[in-house]
């Protein structure tokens, strides 16, 4: 999935060149790069996807030069999450009925790719064999409020467990709760089903979307024009509102993959190499004086930066914008893009 503005990590991300396609973390490679070559290696190439908006085909087909054009799907419009894996599971069905998916967002860091594909194999093994939709989940470190919780149910078997619920991105007092409970875990949004499991849980939670996508034939010169007619039409819901908050098959396997899903200026601080200041920076003239626990990005390196008296901030410069707030305020970023469209221009910096 590529499809995402990645609005929480303006102004780095935009519109027309959102995060997916950029290396955030300085690796040499963007981001949808590494999770093609991460799964490459485990699924041959003629049958990995990616579904995105039309208006990034051109720049996913530069970006993954190896891929068939044909497995690059374009969405019509962004209507969350829901669809794309209904319009993915259905073309997918359509050549092979018994097909195994996973789904993985474009945009996530995974350090630990070995404890990664062994996970993978193991959620394949079980989708293959039972009508379960399965999860991989995070030991939370701190009260997130940008991922989802899952609970899961004690068993004997320690490689996966029941779903007893699934909360969507809950508020700062429950996220608390949970992590303090000790039987949560943090919804990575990587999930493996059969193509059979997923299209009877869409006919039972989503049936009206079902329907919708039941009127199209897939693989063929007519599947672009009535994708196009039935988008507007679709729900728009995430797959985990619409269906794993619902189903009474939703499994979950701990993973200790060094995950973030860098959504956040926070993630990527978390995840980037630091100073004796602990600032995290990639300027190669910056100077600082009693700041601590910045990130500082720029898009243009040659510019010296100067930070004095700055202590947990956020401090992005590109072309077009400058931000400047608190790290505890990473979650406001998506209001501060909201309110820019509210000035004169203000569709022109996003």
């Amino acid at each position: 999935m590529a499809g995402g503005v990645g609005s929480r990590f303006w102004p780095m991300s935009t519109q027309k060149y959102p995060k997916q396609f950029q290396d955030i973390l300085g690796t040499g490679h963007t981001m949808i790069q590494q999770t093609y070559n991460r799964i490459s290696k485990i699924v041959l190439p003629e049958n990995i996807y990616v579904i995105t908006s039309k208006e990034y085909i051109a720049l996913t087909e530069q970006q993954l030069p190896h891929l068939d054009p044909e497995n690059i799907v374009g969405e019509p419009m962004m209507k969350n999450t829901a669809a794309c894996n209904m319009y993915m599971a259905k073309k997918i069905a359509d050549k092979n009925p018994n097909a195994n998916i996973i789904v993985l967002p474009a945009d996530h860091l995974i350090l630990n790719e070995t404890v990664f594909l062994q996970k993978i194999e193991l959620a394949l093994n079980l989708a293959a064999t039972k009508n379960f939709l399965i999860t991989l989940g995070i030991k939370p470190t701190r009260p997130e409020t940008g991922y989802g919780y899952i609970q899961f149910v004690e068993s004997k078997n320690k490689e996966y467990f029941k779903v007893k619920t699934f909360t969507e991105k809950p508020d700062l007092e429950f996220a608390r709760t949970f992590l303090e409970s000790g039987d949560f875990l943090w919804n990575a949004g990587i999930f493996i089903w059969n193509v059979q499991s997923i299209l009877s849980a869409f006919e039972e939670y989503l049936s009206e979307m079902s329907q919708h996508f039941q009127s199209c034939d897939y693989n063929t010169k007519e599947e672009e024009g009535c994708i196009d007619a039935i988008y507007p039409k679709v729900a728009k819901i995430s797959i985990d509102n619409g269906i794993l908050e619902k189903a009474k098959n939703v499994y979950v396997i701990p993973a200790d993959i060094g995950w973030s899903d860098l959504g956040t200026w926070t993630s990527v601080y978390e995840n980037a190499v630091k100073d004796a200041g602990k600032n995290a920076s990639k300027s190669r003239h910056l100077l600082t004086y009693n700041a601590k626990g910045n990130i500082i990005n720029l898009k243009n390196k040659n510019k010296a930066v100067i930070i004095d008296g700055l202590k947990d901030y956020i401090i992005v410069d590109t072309d077009k914008a400058l931000l400047i707030c608190p790290r505890a305020n990473d979650q406001l970023i998506k209001e501060y893009v909201q309110d820019l469209k509210t000035l004169k221009k203000g569709d022109s910096f996003l």
